[in-house]
């Protein structure tokens, strides 16, 4: 069962009263429906099938024909086809169907967008994929309507056209967590504040790894380059030209050469008498280097 199942499955289990109800069966009919002589539903899920049966029974008081299909492309599933015939005209006036939703209170907003959900929402699995919940609607009004009352809550919905169809979306992790706090599926919200708190903990940790990754290359190659000048002032008989603590520093070097400055000065500090801090090891090795260049320029002379 997909996230997206179980949401509309908890969403369509959660007590409602009847003005959100109404707005519930507005945004989904707007969307989810075939409004002509009759009115005709089609639905793959067994409980939000039931959950609008229900809401269109309690407020209309028809009591919609139902149909089961059996559909066998690709795979195995059944299909719920809730027919409306009678009260069309009455249905369309109290929807405003013909006119923009009028949605005067955040609790009819709440509801309009949690039918419109229901009708022709998805949301990407939190565990396998990117944060993404979409609205897929057929035309750019029915679009910019929904992402008006997205923004409504500052949800930061856009719109996007992909083939035929007309996406409105959010991607903000928060923004999905808001929705889903505001259609009151606790279990749904729960489930995906897990989700997202493992990955942004386990981004970090695999930022810090690979931040400590690239200080340890950085160290290493560092350490190689000292190893170098060690070599080369040893092959050219310049280590006489080295004070007291910079022969100090080398023979430890030599000894951990792949130590951070910190670490050696560490190690110094503990194993002789010469306090040193990492930036006197840093100061001890630009004068090495110092040493070789020296020597280097008089050689191409």
């Amino acid at each position: 069962m997909t996230f997206t199942t179980r949401l509309k499955e908890e969403i369509s289990k959660l007590p409602n009263n009847d003005i959100e109800k109404r707005s519930i069966i507005e945004g989904f009919l707007r969307y989810n429906s075939q409004i002509k002589d009759t009115i005709i539903i089609t639905l793959e899920n067994a409980s939000v099938t039931r959950f609008i049966y229900k809401i269109i029974k309690e407020t209309f008081s028809i009591t919609p024909k139902v149909t089961v299909r059996v559909q066998k492309r690709f795979r195995v599933k059944q299909i719920y086809i809730l027919e409306i015939n009678s009260q069309i005209d009455y249905i369309k006036e109290v929807i405003n169907i013909n006119n923009l939703p009028s949605l005067d209170s955040d609790e009819e907003k709440y509801a309009f967008l949690k039918g419109a959900f229901l009708g022709v929402g998805n949301v990407s699995n939190p565990k396998t994929s990117g944060y993404h919940l979409e609205y897929i609607l057929s035309n750019m009004e029915d679009a910019k309507v929904i992402e008006e009352v997205l923004n409504y809550f500052n949800l930061n919905a856009k719109i996007i056209k992909r083939g035929y169809k007309y996406i409105t979306y959010i991607k903000m992790s928060e923004s999905i967590s808001d929705l889903i706090k505001m259609f009151r599926a606790t279990n749904s919200l729960f489930e995906f504040e897990d989700t997202r708190i493992y990955r942004d903990h386990k981004n970090m940790v695999n930022r810090l790894n690979n931040c400590e990754i690239a200080n340890q290359e950085k160290t290493i190659k560092s350490g190689l380059n000292q190893l170098e000048d060690i070599k080369y002032l040893e092959e050219n008989d310049l280590l006489p030209l080295m004070d007291e603590k910079l022969s100090l520093v080398v023979s430890y070097r030599k000894k951990y050469p792949e130590t951070s400055f910190q670490e050696l000065a560490d190690i110094i500090s503990m194993e002789t008498d010469y306090k040193v801090g990492k930036s006197g090891i840093n100061h001890h090795f630009r004068n090495l280097r110092k040493i070789k260049e020296e020597h280097l320029k008089k050689q191409n002379k």
